[in-house]
């Protein structure tokens, strides 16, 4: 199946070190052939959270598309970045069932990244959120908007859309495997069906070597010791870490480069 990686940052941070150990699983060490994505949210407002975004796909697998080597190359900088590299279980290999997919609901963008395989979902879609594409990943995006939109009049905080957000996620997790990522620019949730780890950068910063590839960064040489950084993946990007697993079922949201206890 698919494979999922985000960042929350307390300050904008460029995520090219994650994604190119994260890219190489796109036909150099995994078989995860069938198109890639990669959001990045920007432009802080006056209440600290990010309404920007700039969304790349390609139909292209990532180890081979001249897009992703843009993105191992150009580091933007972002407090929230939701990727994907996929392995397609429904929907043809096409630009429109790439992920992350994106929606506005309440003059934000909500960004949404799905892996996993959802069986006989055919929940109701009666207001304004449709799918593009043929996947159940873009068809669950879109009944999880709008059943926030039915259940809150404006955009509530960070609890009250982590408490109604873990309600939805388990309705839809009884259709299969139901891990996913989504970010509005304010924080990062990340749920977990099967398998979903993270890990948090802080001071004093370590080096990390990647799995994939045979590269390392010392941290400490790019960070101030106010910094935080969490990335979320599917399975561990660096060989000497200690990555904490998702426990089946469970949703985390991220704010500042942290896990909130909610």
């Amino acid at each position: 199946m698919c494979q999922l990686l985000g960042m929350n940052c307390n300050t904008p941070t460029d995520v090219t070190f994650s994604f190119r150990g994260f890219a190489r699983r796109g036909g150099h060490t995994g078989q995860h052939t069938d198109g890639w994505g990669i959001a990045f949210f920007e432009g802080g407002d006056a209440t600290g959270s990010d309404k920007g975004l700039r969304h790349f796909v390609d139909h292209e697998s990532a180890c081979e598309s001249p897009v992703a080597e843009l993105i191992r190359r150009y580091p933007i900088k972002s407090r929230n970045v939701i990727a994907h590299i996929r392995k397609a279980t429904q929907g043809r290999v096409a630009l429109e069932n790439c992920h992350p997919f994106v929606r506005e609901l309440w003059g934000r963008y909500w960004v949404f990244a799905h892996n996993g395989d959802l069986t006989d979902f055919a929940a109701r879609l009666h207001g304004c959120f449709r799918p593009v594409g043929s996947t159940d990943s873009e068809r669950a995006f879109c009944w999880i908007m709008q059943e926030l939109a039915k259940s809150h009049a404006d955009l509530p905080s960070v609890p009250e859309l982590t408490l109604t957000l873990r309600e939805l996620a388990q309705q839809i997790a009884r259709h299969g495997s139901f891990n996913f990522l989504l970010s509005n620019g304010q924080a990062l949730w990340a749920h977990a069906s099967t398998q979903l780890v993270y890990v948090e950068r802080r001071h004093p910063f370590a080096h990390a070597t990647l799995s994939d590839e045979d590269v390392s960064v010392n941290f400490a040489e790019y960070t101030r010791p106010s910094d935080r950084v969490a990335v979320v993946v599917t399975a561990p990007l660096t060989s000497n870490e200690h990555w904490t697993a998702f426990a089946p079922g469970e949703l985390k949201v991220f704010v500042d480069g942290s896990a909130q206890q909610l």
